[in-house]
């Protein structure tokens, strides 16, 4: 059979065949190794930041294209029997999932050639008081929870919603259940949380948590991101160099952050920049979105649809040789630096995290 790309309401030409019986890890055309599938629950949110969505006139996806848990599950298994080994519930918000605890407990209960899987979480903490016990109990090991501001007032500007109680609540309730390592996502946006960095580092301390600014890039829904106004991985080094002794931790590997030891440790800080230092060289994530598009790239135009072999009788092998074309299907990198870049058509609440 042939998997058949999608570039956003366009149909784009299929790869050639994909051998159906090819085994072995996923590894692409420039010899990476693809370990991490990122699994986007639902392209809704709580929240409404600013750089994200507009505060109105969302266009849903429709709910009867949402992937079912089932057909998480099942895309899930042909994953880590191909080398997938952690799993991270995205969204949206992925905690507005009423099914979130069944869907983890039925991911953690996977496992692959080297043994079971990890199941990882992005969230804005909304709602992880109530339901952490019960996350942690069904498998949950590690939380990374978004952070962009420790004042109220900024909060509710930022998110359109005055809810940094409730967040807060949650990165305390995380803090308290001992998953670690336990990450907090800043987006340092210039002239609007750019003057907390540190403070931002020292709450995540406080919390035994590891601090991570994110460069801000072009994956808001209205494509209005404006290079001016991200702050740079150099600004952002320069802010903490003032406060802390910023020692180089080696090891990342495929990870998407830096990370530097404050003081020479035990508590670092990270830095994810995808812009001004990509590191697409050595990335190892693939993206299945709410709707059930793989995706092999966050910054990519094609997508590769796994819904008609998940509803219309495909087998696993037929699931296996899409995400094998998707995973041949990558490119070198994802040209944000160079003039003939094309932001996607989805906004990152639609893609996942």
């Amino acid at each position: 059979m042939s998997a058949v790309p999608v570039t956003i309401g366009v149909r784009v030409p299929a790869p050639g065949p994909v051998d159906a019986a090819a085994s072995g890890p996923l590894v692409d055309t420039h010899g990476r190794v693809h370990r991490d599938l990122r699994i986007s629950l639902t392209d809704r949110c709580s929240l409404r930041c600013t750089y994200c969505m507009p505060e109105q006139g969302n266009e849903w996806l429709a709910r009867t294209s949402i992937l079912t848990l089932d057909e998480i599950e099942r895309a899930a298994r042909v994953a880590a029997a191909a080398g997938v080994s952690t799993f991270r519930l995205t969204g949206g918000e992925p905690l507005l999932r009423r099914d979130i605890v069944d869907v983890v407990r039925r991911l953690a209960a996977i496992e692959g050639p080297d043994g079971p899987v990890q199941i990882a979480m992005t969230t804005n903490g909304i709602r992880l008081g109530e339901v952490l016990p019960d996350l942690v109990a069904a498998g949950l090991h590690r939380l990374n929870i978004s952070i962009d501001t420790l004042r109220a007032d900024r909060f509710h500007e930022l998110t359109r919603r005055d809810r940094l109680g409730e967040v807060l609540e949650g990165i305390a309730a995380a803090a308290a259940s001992g998953l670690r390592p336990l990450k907090l996502n800043a987006v340092a946006m210039r002239g609007v949380n750019d003057d907390e960095l540190v403070d931002l580092v020292a709450f995540a301390v406080s919390h035994g948590a590891q601090m991570r600014f994110i460069e801000q890039m072009p994956l808001d829904a209205g494509h209005t991101w404006d290079r001016t106004q991200m702050v740079t991985r150099e600004e952002i080094l320069d802010a903490l160099a003032a406060r802390w002794t910023l020692v180089p931790i080696p090891g990342r590997a495929g990870a998407p952050a830096e990370r530097w030891a404050l003081d020479g440790g035990p508590h670092s800080v990270g830095v994810i920049a995808s812009v001004t230092a990509p590191f697409c060289g050595d990335c190892d994530r693939l993206r299945l979105t709410a709707d059930g598009q793989l995706r092999n790239c966050l910054f990519s135009t094609t997508e590769y649809d796994l819904v008609p072999a998940l509803r219309s009788g495909g087998d696993d092998a037929e699931i296996e040789s899409i995400l094998r074309a998707c995973v041949r299907g990558k490119l070198p990198g994802h040209a944000i630096n160079d003039p003939s870049f094309l932001q996607p058509a989805r906004g990152m609440n639609a893609i996942g995290g």
